[in-house]
């Protein structure tokens, strides 16, 4: 399983040899499926999509499809999946995005797939991985509003691989408020491991081994 965690997308010129070493072949001759789930459930000017989207294309993709994983029936979301080289799903709400995946059954079905994908994250895409993805960690991070927003108060991920969880944004200027001392407040509560990530970083996910790929800060509290 190949996963390449990011805050922001593929910002930088070592985000983009780390997954073309994964991928094991050129941009040119692979397939690329998009998940916007996470975003649409996100309000407000949606600009930051439309960037990393033209971003994403401009590095000429043999194929990019856009698949948006509620609405659809279930078999052609599938379908749709298993074309692709690499998954790349889209930050915004990340309750929304777990949500959508086990609420339309694609679970199971969508982790059998990473296990000959690249997967790509941001933001959100990048969350849904830790079985401490719940209400718990959302009140100990601060995201229960996100959570409420859906008219929810409990949550799971719907693959639950790792102990630990992932916090993007990290000292980003379109969050000021994810500083060194936002990131202390939260470890000093936290009962779990916790990745802190800038926007120039990614945690990279190779069988198992787990390291980080940046140009910029990160931050691990075990």
């Amino acid at each position: 399983m190949k996963l390449l965690l990011t805050a922001s997308g593929l910002r930088n010129e070592t985000q983009r040899i780390a997954l073309r070493s994964m991928l094991g072949r050129p941009f040119t001759s692979a397939r690329l499926v998009y998940i916007p789930t996470a975003s649409v459930a996100e309000p407000g000017d949606h600009g930051w999509v439309v960037e990393d989207l033209s971003r994403l294309y401009g590095l000429g993709w043999r194929e990019l499809d856009i698949l948006e994983l509620n609405g659809l029936p279930r078999g052609m979301v599938l379908d749709r999946l298993s074309r692709a080289d690499v998954i790349y799903v889209q930050g915004g709400n990340h309750y929304h995005l777990a949500r959508s995946i086990s609420g339309n059954g694609l679970a199971d079905a969508f982790l059998d797939m990473l296990r000959d994908r690249v997967y790509v994250g941001v933001s959100a895409g990048s969350m849904i991985f830790s079985r401490h993805l719940t209400e718990h960690s959302a009140d100990v991070i601060g995201d229960t509003a996100d959570l409420h927003a859906l008219d929810a108060t409990t949550v799971q991920s719907p693959f639950g691989l790792f102990d630990w969880y992932l916090k993007p944004h990290l000292y980003s200027p379109n969050f000021p408020e994810r500083n060194d001392a936002w990131a202390d407040r939260i470890v000093e509560r936290a009962d779990f491991p916790i990745y802190f990530i800038d926007d120039e970083t990614a945690v990279r996910v190779r069988d198992g081994e787990v390291d980080v790929v940046t140009e910029g800060r990160w931050r691990f509290h075990p």
